[in-house]
């Protein structure tokens, strides 16, 4: 078996769980929402602004003989710049002040996921964020379109409303076949183990983000 597939085998239990995160099932049943949609942006926002920096860290901790991943990482880099600036815009298109959104507080999930990330691949391994990368990724290509059309039908809100999702719908489905390549030439047990480990806990560490979003949690005053 390759090691992608290992990896999606190993962690469909993680996944599972994830997807059932009440906001991500009610989306689905159709009930949802403005302010559903505004906190998942808002989040959103206070985690993809930390892609590039993640990425850097990732690049400067690989050793020499990973210089084809770094080199993968420097593609990545490009790819991602300025993506939170998409998520500002749609939140304007939403009706919220930018500056207020990007000077506003993350919730205690998305921070706790974003530090767990800088930790990792500091004090254990840079393979670590290959596990975020695996599920923000793989969950963006199984959610992000279906979503967007559910939201969009649902809210009559404008297209500028969903550049962040329908883009990253169709962009990750072309990440998630180079990031498969590259997984595939992990062949060390011990690094493959590191990837595994890491994605079941950014599966719990994602999940929780989304189990934040739910009326208990105030979202009705997120707006």
């Amino acid at each position: 078996m390759l090691f992608y597939q290992q990896l999606q085998s190993s962690t469909e239990q993680a996944r599972s769980t994830f997807l059932q995160a009440p906001i991500i099932q009610r989306c689905f049943q159709g009930d949802f929402t403005l302010n559903d949609y505004i906190a998942f942006l808002k989040q959103a926002y206070h985690h993809v602004k930390y892609t590039v920096p993640l990425l850097m860290a990732t690049g400067a901790k690989l050793s020499e003989e990973k210089e084809w991943l770094r080199e993968a990482i420097a593609e990545y880099i490009e790819e991602e710049m300025g993506h939170q600036e998409w998520i500002l815009n749609d939140l304007a298109a939403c009706g919220v002040d930018k500056e207020q959104a990007r000077g506003s507080d993350p919730a205690a999930a998305t921070e706790l996921m974003v530090a767990y990330a800088f930790d990792a691949i500091a004090r254990k391994s840079p393979l670590y964020f290959f596990g975020m990368v695996f599920v923000l990724e793989g969950t963006s290509i199984a959610l992000a379109d279906a979503a967007a059309k559910q939201i969009k039908n649902k809210l009559s809100l404008p297209k500028a409303a969903f550049s962040y999702l329908t883009s990253h719908g169709a962009l990750d489905q072309e990440h998630i076949v180079f990031f498969e390549t590259l997984m595939n030439r992990i062949t060390n047990p011990v690094e493959q183990q590191m990837i595994i480990h890491s994605a079941n806990l950014f599966y719990r560490l994602y999940g929780d983000i989304f189990r934040e979003l739910s009326p208990e949690h105030g979202l009705t005053k997120v707006a």
